[in-house]
Parts: structure tokens; C-alpha cells; sequence
């Protein structure tokens, strides 16, 4: 999981940690729930 956001960190310039925060800050916004089927 971390590799996909490590990829897309060199393909934007963004660092990984920012990338999976903005992720997450979306989920939340979003209103999304994990599933973990």
C-alpha cells in the first residue's frame, strides 16, 4: 500500500506522507467507510 503512494510521490514531486494525509482528508470528506471484505 505504502509502494503506491511512494510511486506516486516521485511522479508528482509530493512527498509520500502528504500524499496518504490528502488521501485520507478525502475519505473524510467524502464520508467513506473502509471495507474490508
Amino acid at each position: 500500500m505504502v509502494g503506491y503512494f511512494k510511486e506516486m510521490a516521485e511522479n508528482t514531486g509530493v512527498p509520500y506522507q502528504s500524499l496518504i494525509n490528502l488521501y485520507l482528508r478525502d475519505c473524510v470528506r467524502q464520508h467513506r467507510t473502509i471495507d474490508i471484505s
